[in-house]
């Protein structure tokens, strides 16, 4: 769903840390109405797994008349972790819409420009295209990679290290169109941003 994440090893070893330091689970909530994330906060951290991603969540608002997509294995993605050392945090949810494509990327490009210049790529990928790099002292610049041609259009706006991403495409077999919503954000140590 996501290409050239170069932090998934980072997302496996913060949940690896979570459970392996007694100190870091001191606390740990559990919502019986929303029994699909888990909350752990900690003197040394926070960290938050959950399917309650939604378009609020990600920054944007949600496409007027879009509904959550029905697909097995469609969960959205709501990871967040925070320490002293570093923080990260990804939002993943995707919609469809009886709209048609060109309808969609216009109020995203418009509703973008908030969080500066709008950069507009093509791909044949699915999902959302999002790179982060927390090693880096200075964050990068987005831009299209491949061929910059395909079915899907990615909006993208911010740098690598704070980046919003709306992949749009038309809908399989049907009039309209589905897109995903992507929020990224990574810091170093306090101070690096």
């Amino acid at each position: 769903m996501i290409r050239s994440i170069s932090f998934l090893s980072i997302l496996a070893l913060s949940f690896g840390v979570a459970i392996a330091i007694p100190g870091f689970a001191q606390s740990q909530k559990s919502d019986a109405s929303q029994d699909d994330h888990l909350d752990v906060r900690s003197s040394i951290g926070d960290l938050h797994v959950g399917k309650d991603a939604d378009a609020r969540k990600a920054g944007l608002p949600l496409y007027p008349g879009a509904r959550p997509k029905q697909e097995k294995d469609n969960d959205p993605l709501n990871f967040g972790i925070l320490t002293e050392s570093f923080g990260f945090k990804m939002v993943v949810a995707k919609y469809e819409s009886d709209d048609a494509p060109d309808k969609v990327i216009a109020y995203y490009r418009d509703k973008l420009k908030k969080y500066g210049k709008v950069l507009e790529c093509r791909t044949s990928e699915h999902g959302g295209d999002a790179h982060a790099d927390i090693d880096d002292k200075h964050s990068k610049d987005l831009k299209c990679e491949g061929d910059n041609s395909g079915p899907v259009t990615e909006l993208k706006v911010g740098t690598e290290d704070n980046q919003r991403v709306v992949a749009i495409e038309p809908r399989d077999g049907h009039s309209g169109s589905t897109f995903a919503l992507v929020y990224v954000y990574t810091r170093g140590k306090q101070g690096d941003i």
